[in-house]
């Protein structure tokens, strides 16, 4: 790998060298580095350009690696991810997307299409970071579409993060849940210039007493533009809550777009949103404790988004 590509690996994977373990490392299209563990195989797709991920039953308190890498400009990446988690089993994912352009005008492009497929009381966190670096004027953009189909008792746990770089994603994650199964997802959001984001999440809760539970935290700042678009189905005796808390700046914009749906009398669905701008008396406060403006509006931002 190049130095770009080994500085996109730290910052969305923190990996400085390669780990213990299973994992597959990405960079312009191609594997650059993998290696299956014990219990978990990774194998090349035959038909298309990815992987699978194989878990086996009963693993517990193992990592897999999976980051993805464009280091160069001009490259239109897709890559096509399905994880097959075994019964009882209890795992994390560490993915995230790096893009650079360098200082050129061709822009680069990386979608993800990841499926995921969690057997009986299993558990996943996955956690997700992509970011955007580059001088030049071509577009970084970053399309990631996620799939989860989860069995009975099932808990899955998304963290995914956009803090700077991306010109353009568009996010879309849909899942379907059966009894007892749970689904959180923790999204953290920042665009600036002209960037566009777009999250939206359409979530099925097929079994009795499944959950989800949706938060999105965002700031727009300068002339960006986001969306934020939730839809969740109560089909039966189940809980669902969605909340999009975000700061506008500068002429930042921000679009709220709920869709909560009970098809059952027993389905309790709850949708907030808040979208405003820095309160006035918490730059105050930090001010009179020494902080410059910028200083004191740099950190009510990161103590939003963490």
């Amino acid at each position: 790998m190049n130095d770009i590509a080994k500085q996109l690996l730290k910052e969305v994977s923190g990996l400085e060298e390669l780990p213990k373990g299973a994992y597959n490392i990405r960079d312009n299209s191609q594997s650059v580095a993998r290696q299956s563990s014990e219990n978990i195989e990774i194998v090349g797709k035959k038909d298309k350009s990815g992987i699978d991920i194989i878990v086996k039953p009963n693993t517990k308190s193992e990592s897999v690696y999976i980051p993805a890498l464009v280091s160069c400009s001009g490259v239109h990446d897709l890559v096509y991810n399905d994880f097959y988690i075994g019964e009882n089993a209890d795992v994390t994912i560490i993915a995230g997307c790096g893009v650079s352009t360098g200082n050129s005008c061709d822009g680069s492009e990386h979608n993800g299409i990841h499926r995921f497929f969690l057997s009986k009381n299993s558990r996943v966190l996955y956690v997700e970071k992509h970011i955007g670096v580059g001088t030049g004027t071509g577009k970084r953009i970053i399309d990631p579409v996620t799939e989860v189909e989860q069995e009975e008792g099932s808990y899955m746990e998304m963290e995914t993060s956009q803090i700077k770089g991306v010109d353009s994603t568009k996010r879309l994650t849909k899942a379907k849940l059966k009894a007892n199964a749970t689904l959180v997802i923790k999204e953290k959001l920042m665009t600036h210039g002209d960037q566009i984001a777009e999250s939206s999440f359409e979530v099925d809760m097929n079994g009795e007493d499944s959950s989800v539970n949706l938060i999105s935290r965002s700031v727009a700042r300068e002339h960006s533009k986001q969306t934020f678009i939730s839809k969740i189905n109560g089909n039966t005796r189940c809980m669902g809550h969605s909340e999009c808390d975000a700061i506008i700046m500068d002429h930042g914009v921000v679009k709220a777009i709920p869709e909560i749906t009970a098809n059952s009398l027993d389905a309790m669905l709850i949708h907030e949103a808040a979208i405003g701008k820095i309160a006035g008396d918490q730059m105050i406060k930090l001010m009179t404790l020494g902080l410059t403006e910028s200083e004191a509006e740099a950190k009510i931002i990161d103590g939003f988004l963490n």
